[in-house]
């Protein structure tokens, strides 16, 4: 599957993407759509956003294993893969215990669902693994396609690729303004970054990993902290951070463009780095 995504795809919350934004990005040339969010486990989207496109593959970032069970979900699997064989990435994740009331023992959670998605009968190189941290990485390597790390940093990409080894799909988000006004461009992706991302465990453990301290990280992030999660500037400046990721060792970069309208970005990033 990591071939087949290209190098760069783009990451929408399911309330953001229509199938008319996805003909879109598919005229651009990117390779996947990435559907975040938590989308319902029926992923009806998929299947809407499939059939609007010719060749873009889709990927869940994520299925929340807490929300939606592992049957009900390798059912939506099989149902897209018989109608677009080769073109859906199933991407799970085990959320933030923050939002979950039942969050417990996620390690174990996260492998007994890999194992009722193995009994649905859902292929390892047809899905992938939300994952930070090394532990979550080494078990995506060893029981999926790959990772999907999210809100991370080429540095991040760096360290994920040696504990991923080669062949394992890397495919981190990263999240993008198309703005030269600072103060703009740092307001728009502070807004996005802070709430509620500064405030959930499993993001802000990882960024004291990557050597943020708690200054970086208190009052809404520090501009050191948002610039190294949000590139913004020119269409140059931004592919030059996509880039980044991409000489650190990531086969594919899912880009969140921040705004309004994201298309004016999407098409900028295309011309620079797809034409």
């Amino acid at each position: 599957m990591a071939n087949e995504l290209g190098k760069l795809g783009i990451w929408r919350a399911v309330w953001e993407l229509n199938p008319e934004l996805a003909v879109e990005v598919e005229k651009l040339g990117y390779g996947a759509i990435w559907i975040g969010g938590s989308p319902d486990g029926r992923l009806d989207l998929v299947d809407n956003v499939l059939d609007a496109t010719e060749r873009v593959v889709v990927a869940t970032g994520i299925v929340n294993m807490w929300k939606d069970g592992a049957a009900t979900v390798g059912a939506s699997y099989h149902r897209i893969v018989a109608k677009h064989p080769g073109r859906f990435l199933l991407g799970v994740g085990i959320g933030h215990p923050e939002a979950t009331q039942e969050y417990k023992k996620p390690y174990e959670k996260i492998v007994e669902y890999l194992d009722q998605l193995d009994e649905a009968g859902v292929p390892v190189r047809d899905r992938a693994l939300a994952a930070l941290g090394p532990k979550v990485l080494k078990l995506a390597a060893e029981r999926t396609a790959g990772a999907h790390p999210y809100l991370t940093t080429p540095e991040h990409t760096r360290e994920a690729r040696q504990v991923l080894g080669d062949g394992v799909l890397l495919a981190p988000e990263h999240k993008v303004v198309l703005d030269t006004d600072t103060e703009r461009a740092r307001a728009i992706g502070r807004a996005a970054v802070e709430n509620p991302y500064l405030h959930l465990t499993n993001y802000t453990s990882n960024f004291r990993r990557l050597g943020f301290t708690e200054d970086d990280i208190a009052n809404g992030g520090s501009d050191r902290l948002i610039d190294s999660v949000v590139a913004w500037g020119t269409a140059e400046s931004i592919a030059a951070r996509l880039t980044e990721h991409l000489d650190a060792g990531a086969d594919h970069v899912c880009v969140q463009a921040l705004g309004d309208d994201p298309l004016p970005a999407y098409r900028a990033i295309a011309e620079v780095l797809l034409s």
